[in-house]
């Protein structure tokens, strides 16, 4: 008998297919905000017109922009966007942009709410041990339109980079989660193609490991299945042609519902926990990490969840295949970096990897129980 508990998140509306400009405006209208605050890609603020459409079309309710959000979400930086939103007198954070610059909004938000001013200061809202302190919720939320498709914008928690301990930190809170996402794929067409197809490499990472895990159930299988046939069929028809919007609007629902796992309650695994050290440690692109790891965390599960592997290899339209065969060859086929030589880790970091694993809160939730660094080890090993 199934046993859980599906907690539903706390954003109202997803809208997809519709220009960010116009659907921004519409949610400030229902929301009644008067101060957004923006933090957004820089490239797409200097190199594009995109954010100054979204400015002119926000007018007098834009109050400030911040573009300098480097990748994996340093705290140094949160607090300088922190500093620029509180001066702003901000009543709502509007996010353009890829994965960090989400989270770094999520992270805004807490540092707003409990008075954080500095770096260190971030020590008192990270979760310890998984588990989250007791803090004052955000008052000001936040809109997310994504530019890449690892999905963090669906989901309660974010993560942030220490950058003296170079390890990446988890803070969460129910109303971290944006009030509204924005799905607008002509956006994406600026992402570099190599990000964008490699976020979706994340995205997928999240579809394989919440079928995969030994907590999932049908709810969050549902979602995750269906995702993975969309970004199955989506991201190879991305890169066969860059301006295919039909594509990648699969692409962005595929993503959307690779959270559904996650956010209903299904733990990640070892492809994730090892990600967070290789990005925090290594500053390997987020994406890159489940290009690199996932297959190699596949063929070390098999042994106790081939069942639900073979779901896996189904959903991606390779019904009795390999499941880590199947997803190494898809990666391959995108042109991803498929061993850790590839993004520059050798053999002389495994164990320093291995340990810092073990402190992530997926590692332990692997389906295959892992003990130990030897056995994270191992797989390293197995993906080197």
């Amino acid at each position: 008998m199934h046993r859980g508990r599906v907690v539903f998140g706390a954003m109202d509306e997803v809208v997809f297919g519709r220009p960010a400009a116009e659907a921004i405006v519409e949610q400030l209208d229902r929301l009644g905000a008067q101060r957004a605050f923006l933090m957004v890609s820089g490239t797409l603020n200097r190199e594009t017109d995109e954010i100054e459409k979204v400015r002119q079309a926000l007018g007098a309710r834009c109050v400030g922009t911040f573009d300098r959000m480097p990748a994996h979400t340093p705290r140094a930086a949160v607090i300088a966007a922190t500093e620029q939103a509180r001066d702003a007198k901000t009543d709502l954070i509007v996010t353009i942009g890829g994965g960090s610059i989400t989270d770094g909004a999520k992270a805004v938000q807490l540092c707003l709410a409990n008075n954080v001013t500095t770096s260190d200061g971030i020590e008192a809202i990270r979760t310890h041990g998984g588990v989250a302190p007791e803090m004052k919720p955000p008052v000001v939320r936040q809109i997310s339109v994504p530019t890449t498709i690892a999905g963090g914008e669906f989901s309660s928690i974010a993560g942030v980079t220490n950058e003296a301990k170079r390890q990446k930190e988890m803070l969460r809170h129910p109303l971290v989660m944006p009030r509204a996402t924005i799905l607008d794929p002509e956006l994406s067409v600026h992402t570099p193609d190599w990000l964008f197809l490699s976020t979706g490499i994340r995205a997928v990472d999240h579809c394989v490991e919440g079928i995969c895990s030994r907590e999932a159930h049908p709810y969050g299988d549902a979602q995750a299945l269906k995702g993975l046939e969309m970004l199955a069929q989506g991201l190879p028809r991305v890169k066969a042609d860059p301006k295919d919007i039909s594509a990648r609007m699969d692409c962005q629902i595929g993503t959307w519902l690779s959270t559904g796992p996650l956010a209903s309650g299904v733990p990640m695994g070892a492809s994730h926990g090892i990600g967070y050290v290789l990005g925090a440690e290594f500053d390997v692109p987020h994406g890159h990490t489940s290009c690199v790891m996932l297959p190699a965390v596949m063929r070390w599960n098999k042994r106790d969840n081939a069942d639900r592997q073979a779901l896996v290899a189904a959903a991606m339209g390779h019904a009795n295949a390999d499941a880590g065969d199947v997803l190494d060859r898809f990666i391959r086929d995108l042109g991803m970096p498929r061993s850790l030589t590839d993004v520059h880790v050798g053999p002389e970091h495994f164990d320093r990897i291995a340990a810092g694993a073990m402190r992530t809160p997926w590692v332990p939730r692997n389906p295959r129980k892992i003990d130990g660094p030897s056995q994270v080890r191992e797989i390293l090993m197995m993906a080197a």
